[in-house]
């Protein structure tokens, strides 16, 4: 017979102290540390404790006593569900002041390393409908909300088109609208839920891995350009091509309109071929006169305005003067690259995702960059001790590397090349904080600016210069 599981208190009037890492809130009750997600700072309320450790608490607030006086009413319908946008109730300001703090916080905890004055956090000019790619999940089986279940009504419908809810793989939330891109993409996944249900198409059951519609992916840019990419479960020709016809008439605007036949047991479509069925098979995006070009595989910062502001911070830092030699580590498709190409003599870009090499070889011919070259591998592949020998020991390295950091290796790599300047491009300062302490070992920080990219999320990009000693 089991263990009865403990049972959980409600505590009382709890008050809400501050912001926390993952947009959670913190509260502290008997000195233990309770952490609660969608709080704000003054905030008082009932907290249902749902996890209990040694060290900490986890709740949800259960009834609101007394909202906190900052606290901003949601614009999204779906706020505290799905999980995308976890400080829509909190000023956009107090989210940059957190933003800046979360840098500081693990330059001082992490990293351990002197720094000087972070620059003040350039916030994003727009904090709605500022993503140019969203992806969503078709399901059978809707997640049902806590309201939805009290309510007894019974759900027969239960297909979706939406998010996973978090740590839910099997879980979708049925989305109406979302706020974080423009309105057009609401437009194209409800045409095709609501076209899915008047012809009878079984939307994708994630647990047994069948149904025909599975994913949607929809990138919009700043130069109008739109792309769809369908993944559809089954290779039904006659049925891919009345849906692609039915996008085509009912969106002229789809400039570039794709599907993916995906019978695997995963979402993810980088390992698949994806067909183009109509327009170009790839969108353009601009910057400073540059053209950059976008695949359905290709990774672009999602917030093109603020991509330009993060590229521009990198290129000011590298503080380039005509006759360097630049590394380029994560090029992606090469923006980075392209938008120092014109500042420097040569550079150089690695990437593990080889389409996205032969978009970043493609943008530099585009825009008459001549003095680039890219090489597609496994960074602490590529990037070795040969390798800098061969092409050149650089002046400048610059590095996007993904949420996980730099390998040990390519720190390793990075060090016995001694570029006399590196500027540290993050999406995660935990991470680069990490790194950083390996790098001090030759390099001091002499600049950090931080950039918010995800307006009401916890996200934030930080740009470091560092110079070897």
């Amino acid at each position: 017979m089991g263990r009865k599981k403990k049972e959980l208190p409600l505590i009382e009037g709890v008050k809400i102290t501050d912001v926390a890492a993952e947009g959670n809130s913190i509260a502290r009750v008997n000195e233990m540390v309770v952490f609660i997600p969608f709080g704000a700072p003054g905030d008082v309320a009932d907290v249902q404790i749902t996890r209990k450790k040694r060290s900490y608490a986890e709740g949800r607030i259960e009834r609101m006593i007394t909202p906190s006086p900052i606290r901003e009413t949601p614009r999204c319908r779906h706020f505290g569900i799905c999980g995308g946008c976890r400080w829509q109730h909190l000023p956009y300001e107090v989210q940059l002041q957190t933003k800046q703090r979360q840098v500081s916080d693990a330059l001082t905890r992490i990293a351990k390393v002197p720094f000087p004055e972070i620059s003040p956090i350039l916030g994003s000019e727009e904090i709605w409908a500022y993503r140019n790619k969203m992806e969503y999940t078709f399901s059978d089986k809707m997640w049902l909300t806590r309201e939805q279940l009290d309510s007894q009504e019974e759900f027969a419908d239960r297909r979706a088109a939406g998010f996973h809810i978090p740590g839910a793989f099997d879980k979708v939330l049925d989305i109406e609208e979302c706020h974080l891109q423009a309105s057009l993409g609401d437009r194209i996944r409800l045409f095709i839920k609501n076209l899915g249900k008047e012809k009878g198409w079984e939307f994708y059951n994630l647990r047994e891995n069948h149904g025909f519609l599975r994913t949607l992916m929809i990138r919009i840019v700043s130069t109008g350009e739109v792309m769809v990419v369908m993944s559809v479960g089954e290779d039904n020709k006659e049925r891919i091509t009345e849906l692609m016809e039915a996008l085509a008439e009912a969106f002229p605007e789809i400039t570039s309109l794709h599907y993916v036949v995906n019978t695997k047991a995963n979402d993810t479509i980088s390992d698949q071929e994806i067909i183009c069925y109509k327009g170009r098979p790839y969108i353009e995006e601009e910057m400073e006169g540059l053209r950059f070009r976008i695949g359905p595989k290709s990774f672009y910062q999602t917030n093109s305005r603020q991509a330009y502001r993060l590229y521009s911070v990198a290129r000011r830092l590298a503080d380039l003067k005509g006759d360097e030699l630049v590394y380029d580590l994560y090029t992606g498709t090469g923006t980075i690259a392209c938008f120092v190409a014109r500042d420097c003599r040569h550079v150089i870009g690695i990437e593990y995702v080889p389409e996205a090499i032969e978009d970043a070889k493609i943008n530099a011919e585009a825009n008459a960059l001549a003095n680039t070259e890219f090489y597609a591998g496994d960074m602490k592949d590529v990037l070795t001790d040969t390798f800098v020998a061969e092409h050149g020991r650089p002046d400048v390295m610059i590095v996007d590397p993904p949420r996980a950091g730099m390998h040990e290796d390519v720190v390793k790599v990075i060090l016995n090349a001694a570029p006399e300047k590196i500027v540290y491009v993050s999406c995660n300062p935990a991470t680069q904080a990490r790194d950083l302490a390996m790098l001090h070992e030759a390099y001091d920080i002499t600049a950090v600016q931080p950039v918010d990219m995800f307006p009401h999320t916890h996200h934030v990009e930080n740009v470091v210069a560092l110079k070897r000693r």
